[in-house]
């Protein structure tokens, strides 16, 4: 076995060595379902309650991509505006990183108020938990461009809206990628924050329901059907990236 198949395999080894110590672990320590429940009880589970978990599941990721897909609009618009102006990157780059020091938990209730019970303040909440890494990773990309290059490219007769269009965003595009992947995970998270707070749907519902009839199983259930939406989209975003970023991969490979 050669070094390409053993990476390949460790991410499933890993699990699986994770699963195995744990149901060994419950069995071992006697440790009761409503405190741990074991990984075999969990997929009984998730087969039993297929169709409830599936129809909740379904509406997380409806609300949380319909965020996603904001975060990654009203991100990349602003990132693109901060990151060409240096006036404006100083001004706006502090406002930023207040905003995303806010926990977002506590919007929710502002949300509910704003909008009522239901998808929308979820759909928000995953959007503002996955706007900030987008905006600022563009923002970044546009504003380390180098400076000599902005002049040579000025010298040949290059407008601003060149030096945007055919150096400034595709230099931008691994750090772009590069969010993409973050924000996901993060829209994910803000999506069942806003369900098990304000809404009588999804994923984060079923789970605070299942906890409050002590169904543990029910919620590791949740617990790993998100995990398993998340890792893939998460997955899915590294090959965009990998198919959309080989020339800046290729450059540092040569430097």
């Amino acid at each position: 076995m050669n070094q390409d198949m053993i990476e390949r395999a460790m991410p499933w080894l890993v699990v699986i060595a994770a699963i195995a110590l744990w149901e060994l672990g419950c069995i071992l320590f006697s440790v009761p379902e409503f405190i741990l429940p074991q990984p075999s009880r969990i997929i009984e589970v998730l087969i039993s309650s297929a169709y409830p978990i599936w129809f909740h599941a379904s509406l997380t990721l409806v609300t949380t991509l319909l965020g996603f897909a904001l975060s990654v609009f009203f991100g990349v618009v602003l990132g693109v505006a901060v990151g060409s102006s240096r006036l404006i990157y100083r001004g706006f780059y502090p406002l930023l990183v207040g905003f995303n020091s806010v926990p977002k938990v506590a919007i929710v209730p502002v949300l509910v108020v704003w909008f009522g019970i239901g998808e929308i303040p979820a759909v928000l909440t995953a959007f503002l938990m996955s706007f900030f890494p987008i905006a600022v990773n563009v923002a970044t990309g546009l504003a380390t461009v180098e400076p000599e290059l902005d002049d040579v490219l000025r010298v040949l007769g290059a407008k601003k809206r060149d030096l945007l269009f055919k150096v400034g965003l595709p230099r931008s595009m691994p750090y772009f990628f590069a969010s993409l992947k973050i924000a996901i995970t993060l829209a994910f998270v803000g999506s069942v924050i806003s369900e098990s707070i304000a809404s009588s749907r999804g994923i984060g519902t079923l789970m605070v329901r299942a906890a409050s009839d002590f169904r543990i199983s029910l919620v590791f259930a949740g617990l790993i059907v998100t995990a398993a939406m998340g890792i893939v989209m998460y997955a899915a975003f590294a090959v965009l990236e990998n198919h959309s970023t080989k020339w800046a991969t290729r450059r540092m490979d040569i430097q």
